[in-house]
């Protein structure tokens, strides 16, 4: 007889529902949301042909971790999940949609997706990263020449070592304006700074 499981993976808790063949419920729980702890959850009970759960924040980590494990496990489109399951399962909850993933599994009603290796991932996150502190740097810098725009001056190219001299140059005798400018451009220099380490670790790893 084959076995199939469906998991409801949240951040704290996964609900796991097991199928046989027929669409038998042959048993179900919850677990913590972990490699180690749902492969005991899953070694428990017969052993299954096929594991599916939807995409999210936690697949990589589960999926690599599972795979390591032995785990049969099969990663599906959260939007392709969510079609099935509404003509699936009853009232949403998470004992449903475990149940709902664990009948995918058993029909092989789901196209599985390819899911990155964690490296590739970190990798990733770098380039996020250094996306959002180049991000907030021009984000200071906006903000820098709507300061000093009040006092009818106009700033060159940020990059420019000039830009920084005269938005200081016109803060000169005003005690607030200088106050706020020297806390923008230390914080733009503490994001410059990161900017440039990320880009040399981004560096780094492409040489690898």
């Amino acid at each position: 007889m084959d076995y199939f499981a469906g998991l409801d993976v949240s951040m704290e808790e996964t609900h796991i529902c097991i199928l046989d063949r027929e669409g038998t419920l042959i048993r179900e729980g919850k677990t913590q949301t972990s490699p180690v702890a749902i492969a005991e959850f899953l070694a428990a009970g017969p052993d299954c042909k096929d594991a599916v759960f939807e995409t999210g924040r936690m697949a990589p980590m589960l999926y690599h971790g599972l795979t390591e494990r032995g785990v049969p496990v099969q990663c599906i489109e959260s939007r392709q999940a969510y079609q099935a399951l509404k003509s699936l399962a009853g009232h949403k909850t998470d004992r449903n949609d475990a149940r709902g993933l664990a009948h995918l599994a058993r029909t092989g009603f789901y196209k599985p997706t390819h899911v990155k290796s964690l490296p590739a991932h970190a990798v990733r996150s770098l380039i996020a990263a250094r996306k959002k502190l180049v991000g907030q740097r021009v984000t200071i810098d906006n903000h820098i020449r709507g300061l000093v725009v009040v006092f009818g001056v106009r700033l060159p190219r940020a990059l420019s070592p000039a830009f920084k001299d005269a938005a200081l140059k016109v803060s000169d005798g005003v005690p607030g304006l200088h106050a706020a400018l020297r806390g923008l451009f230390a914080a733009r220099s503490y994001s410059d700074s990161r900017v440039r380490h990320r880009r040399r670790h981004q560096e780094d790893d492409s040489k690898i």
